[in-house]
């Protein structure tokens, strides 16, 4: 568990020393902020400066002391995680349940015991009422840390009785001088505006090749729009592509194809370097039916959680890219702008 803190968890980790300095620990504390900050490291930094024996003065946990040596061996009593029995699925009311019987008892060490909940917002509705008994009854000696990238999704009786502290996003700057440390030289800025600000999701683009299947994508999506291919056929491809961000590619490219129609400079997009083919994408397509795309995308990444099937998603979103591209034979449409793009996360 013992890591180095995070540069842009500096900030973040002084409002969680004041907790400390102030012996004023709250009873539950929702830790949120965008995929790929951390978050979760930030808890556990947290969680072992509360149990660990000899705290340095900065409040990170010693890393030697008995504490310490069983929470990196995942085996302190006192420290639970909550978390999905499988990736995909939901915090069941059974695990919650069992969370409540654990916490009935006292706390097996003389320090605090903390609960790590997360994906905070995967609890089922049976499972988040079944929690709010932990809230409204709190046990001796116990921080709850839930963590969640969509704190919306959580029941506001439960955002409402917790302790809030939102992990900010690095500027550019900071996140370029940490992916440098982390060896990551190429495509920098690239990598900022595909992970919106968030380093550990840049990084694992430049790690696990993403910058590459993205491109592939990227063509496949335009072979689409040339007619060279059925929607079908990329949509059943693409099905099988499994923690790929595919909405959030095709959003992007959405949105700087609208971009494009406004005569923007390349600079100014999420695919710099998919600049030339946008724009002279962008002289093929009518703005309106772009925007109707650009609609059906925003609902499709709020369907993503739900058990809608990701291969029919994706060929209605294909299809529909599909009838809206035309040949440049017929001319350039009217894409006198009408409205305003609005930014997403």
């Amino acid at each position: 568990m013992q890591k180095e803190l995070l540069p842009w968890h500096y900030q973040a980790w002084a409002h969680l020393c004041q907790f400390i300095t102030q012996n004023r620990l709250p009873q539950a504390l929702l830790i949120s902020g965008s995929r790929g900050l951390g978050n979760h490291q930030l808890a556990e930094h947290f969680a072992s400066s509360l149990l660990c024996d000899s705290p340095q003065s900065s409040h990170l946990s010693c890393g030697h002391c008995s504490s310490c040596l069983l929470l990196a061996a995942e085996t302190h009593p006192d420290y639970l995680i909550v978390k999905p029995e499988e990736p995909g699925k939901t915090i069941t009311i059974g695990q919650i349940r069992s969370l409540i019987t654990r916490l009935t008892l006292k706390p097996q060490f003389e320090h605090y015991r903390v609960v790590i909940i997360n994906p905070a917002e995967q609890m089922n509705n049976a499972a988040a009422n079944a929690f709010l008994k932990c809230l409204e009854e709190p046990t001796e000696r116990t921080l709850i840390v839930l963590i969640t990238d969509k704190p919306a999704q959580l029941p506001a009786t439960i955002r409402s009785r917790c302790q809030k502290l939102v992990v900010e996003r690095p500027n550019q700057e900071l996140q370029g001088k940490w992916l440098r440390q982390q060896n990551v030289d190429d495509n920098l800025e690239l990598l900022y505006n595909l992970s919106q600000g968030s380093p550990l999701l840049a990084q694992s683009y430049a790690n696990d090749k993403l910058l590459m299947l993205r491109k592939q994508c990227f063509t496949a999506w335009l072979s689409v729009a040339k007619k060279q291919i059925h929607p079908v056929m990329v949509a059943e491809d693409w099905h099988k592509l499994t923690e790929v961000p595919l909405l959030f590619w095709m959003t992007s490219w959405v949105i700087d194809l609208i971009k494009c129609c406004y005569q923007t400079q390349a600079l100014n997009l999420f695919n710099p370097d998919l600049y030339e083919d946008l724009k002279e994408l962008s002289q093929q397509l009518e703005l309106t039916r772009l925007y109707m795309l650009y609609d059906l995308l925003l609902l499709s990444r709020q369907r993503w959680e739900t058990q809608v099937n990701k291969q029919s998603m994706y060929e209605e979103i294909l299809i529909q890219w599909f009838e809206i591209t035309r040949d440049t034979r017929h001319g350039r449409p009217d894409n006198t702008p009408t409205r305003h793009i609005v930014a997403f996360n």
